[in-house]
């Protein structure tokens, strides 16, 4: 599939999601578990991009970490800012992970394996906690999000190649749906005007399939 050429960040804010935060007591390592242990029932938002796969377009597995990170004054979630270069998502802030691999015995390894070789945080400071339902991609990818949380201390290798920047954001703020914009944009490539999530927090614009597996993990931890 073609690169996308987009800036979303010129794109209006349509309306706010608006839903009540996640209780802040819910944020943290042990309730965390417990939601992971005995799911409740709940219903993942369907997106514009979700709607790919009603067209039955070849899609290829890949898998992301979403790393919670237990810091002693709160959890909060690791992302990467990816290098402009990169022909998928260039510049792009997003979850550590990729394409699944045939050596990799499954998805949760695929996102392990990438997590490693991405930012160079080691399997043995990751406690995965389950996975969130697939998430489908206008670039092609159909994406399984494996959420883990991250235990201090350790150390950051990023990968210059792939990895512009890591940084860490409040899980708090995420989790709140005051802070989840609707966008409305022209999509290049024929692809059409499409509403997305944006969630700008500082200097980094986060958005796109990112946002909506951060809002699918919101709705989870909310049910």
């Amino acid at each position: 599939m073609s690169k996308l050429i987009f800036d979303p960040k010129v794109a209006p804010v349509a309306s706010i999601a608006g839903e009540l935060a996640v209780p802040s007591e819910h944020l943290v390592a042990q309730w965390l578990r417990q939601r992971f242990a005995k799911p409740p029932v709940w219903q993942p938002e369907i997106t514009d991009e979700h709607n790919l796969l009603l067209q039955k377009l070849p899609l290829r597995p890949a898998s992301v970490l979403i790393p919670l990170v237990a810091r002693e004054d709160g959890m909060t979630l690791l992302l990467t800012q990816r290098s402009a270069h990169l022909h998928d998502h260039p510049g792009q802030v997003s979850f550590p992970g990729g394409r699944a691999e045939k050596t990799d015995a499954s998805a949760i390894e695929t996102a392990l394996r990438e997590t490693e070789e991405e930012v160079g945080i080691h399997r043995s400071h990751l406690d995965v906690l389950g996975i969130l339902p697939d998430y489908c991609t206008v670039t092609g990818y159909l994406v399984t999000p494996v959420v883990s949380i991250v235990t201090p201390p350790f150390s950051l290798q990023p990968d210059p190649f792939e990895v512009a920047e890591v940084f860490e954001v409040p899980l708090s703020f995420l989790m709140d749906g005051a802070h989840h914009q609707r966008r409305i944009a022209e999509f290049p490539l024929g692809l059409g005007r499409r509403t997305f999530y944006a969630m700008p927090y500082q200097r980094f614009f986060i958005w796109g399939a990112t946002a909506g597996m951060l809002r699918n993990l919101f709705h989870f931890l909310r049910a």
